[in-house]
């Protein structure tokens, strides 16, 4: 289900834009959770447990501004769609520093509104539906691809690290590249190492020693591919 966050310290404009959110939803037959929050540390906290797909946040909060909060949200995600709403139309060039699908200014338009909400979750549909089926001891489970933080190979078996936790295959009779071919056709992930798959939308962090991801995995970087995974990873995040 499609998880959307709306941030804004003033309690009756987040109400409005919230019902307008909802009213998007309801008038495009979209089932999807709305989250409402008048501080972002408290959003920030939400995003790490379970992540959203959009956000609409206020760009002029006293606390942490939208341009902090967006810099947070692109740490944990670089495939949310954040949507600026803003009094200040000064702000534009720097908000696009995290990669903004829209700049919306206050009082919110109704009619901008959807258009952004519209475009946001199209672009979500294309990769947060991806999945991947695979047999473990319990049976077949599906795995979509954007809870899949990496897998890694070891004695015939694939261990799949989830946001629902650790996810172990039955022994293979495919070699594991065979196996995350279908992984790989996602831009999302890269085969830093010839153990390892990484999505890359749960990376914080990469030196020369390899991938830091989000909750503390480790993930290492074969030497001799160091120069290509470093340059597929730098194309990624500017590519949003």
């Amino acid at each position: 289900m499609k998880r959307i966050a709306i941030c804004d310290d003033a309690p009756k404009e987040l109400a409005v834009i919230a019902d307008m959110t909802n009213e998007f939803l309801k008038d495009e037959g979209i089932i999807a959770q709305v989250f409402e929050f008048e501080h972002p540390d408290d959003m920030i906290v939400a995003c790490e447990k379970e992540p959203f797909h959009i956000f609409l946040l206020d760009m002029v909060m006293p606390m942490l501004n939208g341009l902090d909060a967006g810099r947070s949200i692109r740490r944990i995600s670089t495939d949310a769609q954040i949507i600026f709403i803003t009094a200040e139309p000064g702000y534009a060039l720097d908000a696009y520093s995290v990669y903004p699908l829209h700049y919306l200014l206050k009082p919110v338009d109704k009619a901008q509104l959807y258009s952004a909400l519209r475009l946001a979750v199209s672009k979500i549909n294309q990769t947060s539906e991806k999945s991947v089926t695979v047999k473990t001891r319990l049976g077949l489970q599906t795995l979509p691809l954007d809870t899949i933080l990496c897998c890694e190979y070891c004695n015939h078996r694939v261990c799949y690290l989830t946001l629902n936790g650790e996810i172990e295959t039955v022994t293979m009779t495919e070699n594991f590249a065979e196996h995350i071919a279908p992984l790989l056709k996602d831009r999302r992930f890269i085969a830093p190492h010839a153990a390892y798959t990484v999505n890359m939308s749960f990376v914080e962090r990469l030196d020369k020693s390899g991938f830091y991801l989000r909750g503390g995995k480790f993930v290492p970087v074969s030497g001799r591919h160091y120069a290509d995974v470093r340059n597929r990873y730098l194309s990624y995040r500017l590519e949003g």
